[in-house]
């Protein structure tokens, strides 16, 4: 299994490839003993690509859902514009003085 704090990214169509071997009827723990890839992985690929045709989550999460993922995101771009503007406030300071 990959490390918690560092997972995996797996490609598109090797996500096909595991939905399809799921929906061809072999057993979940041989695709994912194949594989090393964790239990619940195969489920969540089959429902997405169920529900929304792709396997990514941003797109089978509801609108509702994705404010917050985006909001989110903004607040880290503006956090990290005002640490560098707090970071360069003395350097533009000596060089006025």
């Amino acid at each position: 299994m990959a490390d918690p704090k560092h997972p995996r990214h797996h490609g598109e169509a090797f996500k096909r490839q595991i939905v399809q071997s799921c929906e061809s009827g072999k057993p979940s723990r041989e695709i994912r003993a194949g594989h090393d890839i964790a239990r619940s992985t195969p489920r969540r690929w089959v429902q997405g690509i169920r529900d929304s045709g792709s396997t990514r989550a941003a797109d089978n999460r509801t609108p509702g859902r994705n404010e917050p993922v985006g909001l989110r995101r903004r607040n880290r771009r503006l956090e990290m514009e005002v640490d560098v503007s707090e970071q360069a406030a003395p350097v533009f300071a000596r060089r006025q003085a």
